[in-house]
């Protein structure tokens, strides 16, 4: 069940604390799948000032009839520069990026938030994000 979906108050109706460490584990790791739109490409080829074609070419694949970012080998998105642990791209990342960590999956109970908070060190922690901010920013990535 997605949070929007209940007609019960959700367990995080409080809030839920997250600030971004800046750590990078949300780009790194496990295959997966980064979904981008046309919109999105668009503005990573302006943001790179290269041509929409090269983004499309060489940085995206289709999945599951839906267009994803590519990772390298080890799973690191293919805009993660691994030296520096940085997004080459963080002012233009796509809505997956910015809604993370709130996707209904990692909010469905408590023991997703948990499991959540094991592998983000922003999650738990800074400041109180409001039901209203969390519940929006699940619906925008429907993940």
């Amino acid at each position: 069940m997605t949070p929007e979906s209940s007609t019960e108050r959700p367990w995080y109706h409080a809030g839920l604390k997250f600030q971004c460490s800046q750590c990078g584990n949300c780009c790194t790791g496990s295959p997966g799948a980064v979904w981008v739109n046309d919109l999105e490409i668009e503005q990573i080829a302006a943001y790179l000032d290269k041509p929409i074609g090269e983004i499309r070419l060489f940085h995206t694949r289709p999945v599951r009839g839906k267009i994803s970012l590519t990772e390298f080998a080890n799973g690191d998105c293919t805009f993660f520069d691994g030296q520096t642990r940085r997004c080459q791209i963080y002012p233009v990342r796509p809505v997956q990026c910015r809604t993370w960590p709130f996707w209904g999956m990692n909010v469905a109970d408590e023991q997703a938030w948990q499991e959540t908070c094991a592998v983000c060190p922003g999650s738990g922690t800074g400041d109180l994000v409001p039901l209203e901010e969390i519940e929006d920013r699940c619906r925008r990535t429907g993940l």
